[in-house]
């Protein structure tokens, strides 16, 4: 008999149902299909509907992963969250998620502030939870609504983004997908080059901040976030290979936070990948913020991209300045 392993067993995601292509974007800044794409990367992005919330797009991804593990919402014992766009500022987002999908009374518990970053740090910790007890079964969740929170006329950041929401089911199984090393880490140094600084108690929302529109600001240094993406991803990846004595060309996939697709050209280049090892979805999605690599790895395994055996790399950044590295083994 096969013994149980503690690992992914359940896979989902979901985008909103409106398409925004560059093109449209010309309607509010001063901008083209080509400005955009050349820069980035990206071409269209998902738009959330006016009457959806943050906890609309993290069930609707949470339901997929319950449904492709063969588990029901009873079935959970925990529920960790990975978003910087929560539904409200108090409580959290799991306390409302817990709620809609009917799930018992378990913990919940959201993970914010660590920008793109955040789903990778949350599957470390939900992988760890899960191993504590055997049999508990753990939803993890990447979501971000993020055009609903930016400043629609700064172009330097409004074209970067769409909302969407990836999750994965943790637990117990002959075949699930194995969490083989994990990596992170931070420099609060650099949290200038990527921020949203209004709002907390260094500055406080007041009406004349509403007024400038302040809520809505980025803090966004393109050149510098590039530099430190490029250098943190890659070193992240090189920690979790040599933890397990593994080297790039073993890797089928790997799945990087997809922000800019220079900054995937730039890792895959830094580690002697191929283009046929990176998965890359920025040109039909942008940048989701931490629903990004979530989405990705559903995405990835739903088209056949991933295979029984396949060593597949997760890799992220994030305000903080946050990086991390994931490897699995499928």
């Amino acid at each position: 008999m096969t013994a149980l392993r503690v690992g992914i067993v359940g896979f989902g995601g979901y985008t909103p149902a409106r398409v925004m292509t560059n093109e449209e974007w010309a309607e509010h800044v001063d901008t083209s299909d080509e400005w955009i794409t050349s820069r980035t990367g990206i071409k269209r992005r998902r738009v959330a509907a006016p009457d959806e919330t943050t906890v609309d797009l993290a069930e609707a991804a949470a339901r997929a992963a319950l449904e492709d593990a063969g588990l029901g919402v009873e079935d959970l014992d925990e529920i960790v969250i990975a978003t910087d766009t929560p539904e409200v500022y108090t409580p959290d987002t799991g306390a409302f998620l817990q709620h809609r999908l009917g799930a018992r009374e378990v913990p919940t518990y959201d993970l914010g502030g660590s920008g793109c970053a955040g789903f990778v740090l949350a599957l470390d910790i939900g992988m760890a939870r899960a191993a504590q007890k055997a049999g508990r079964r753990i939803l993890v969740v990447g979501v971000e609504l993020l055009t609903r929170l930016m400043n629609w006329k700064d172009r330097t950041t409004c074209v970067l983004f769409g909302d969407a929401a990836g999750a994965v089911v943790i637990g117990e199984s002959d075949t699930a997908v194995e969490l083989l090393a994990t990596t992170a880490g931070t420099d609060g140094s650099r949290a200038g080059i990527l921020a949203r600084l209004s709002g907390g108690t260094r500055e406080p929302f007041t009406l004349e901040s509403a007024q400038r529109g302040d809520h809505l600001k980025i803090e966004f240094n393109g050149r510098e976030v590039f530099r430190e993406a490029v250098k943190r991803m890659g070193q992240a990846s090189r920690e979790v290979l040599d933890q397990v004595g593994r080297k790039a060309e073993d890797l089928a996939l790997v799945i990087p936070h997809q922000a800019n697709k220079r900054i995937i050209d730039a890792i895959a280049k830094s580690l002697g990948l191929t283009d046929q090892q990176m998965y890359v979805n920025i040109e039909e999605f942008g940048n989701t913020g931490s629903a990004s690599v979530p989405l990705a790895l559903a995405q990835a395994r739903a088209q056949g991209r991933i295979q029984a055996g396949d060593l597949v790399l997760l890799t992220a950044f994030g305000a903080g300045f946050h990086w991390a590295a994931a490897l699995l083994r499928f």
